[in-house]
């Protein structure tokens, strides 16, 4: 990307405004997996008495990129650095995909205009409600 593309695009990655903010005014505590750094105040804390913490992409802005562990902290749910007191992972857990809505990877259900608009045909399976007891 460009430098104009750093000065006007926020939402393909981060400007240089909120990059010279980070290192001015941020404590780079921690990056994630996926190369996204996470900071922390070192100002004053906010009205709530709690520091304001905050996360620079590496690459699109996107909120599902956030793994649940730097979701917590990000949101003060514990004060520790994620990295510290991580469990080891399940057997049963998923790496990261990205949100695929808008793209050619989203789920298109069977009858979607993507998929040729073509629904299954009804089993007539289905008796509507009356109130007087009947069926329409």
């Amino acid at each position: 990307m460009g430098i104009l593309g750093k000065i006007f695009t926020w939402w393909d990655g981060a400007t240089i405004g909120t990059s010279m903010f980070s290192s001015m005014n941020g404590e780079h505590v921690g990056t994630d997996a996926q190369g996204n750094r996470y900071f922390r105040s070192t100002k004053k804390k906010t009205v709530e008495g709690r520091e304001r913490r905050w996360v620079i992409y590496n690459g699109a802005n996107d909120a599902s990129r956030v793994p649940a562990e730097w979701h917590g902290w990000l949101h003060g749910a514990f004060d520790s650095v994620p990295e510290s007191n991580l469990p080891p992972p399940r057997i049963w857990e998923a790496d990261y995909t990205p949100n695929a809505t808008g793209t050619s990877s989203a789920y298109r259900p069977a009858g979607a205009l993507e998929r040729g608009g073509v629904r299954a045909p009804a089993t007539g399976d289905y008796e509507a409600w009356s109130p007087d007891g009947g069926n329409l």
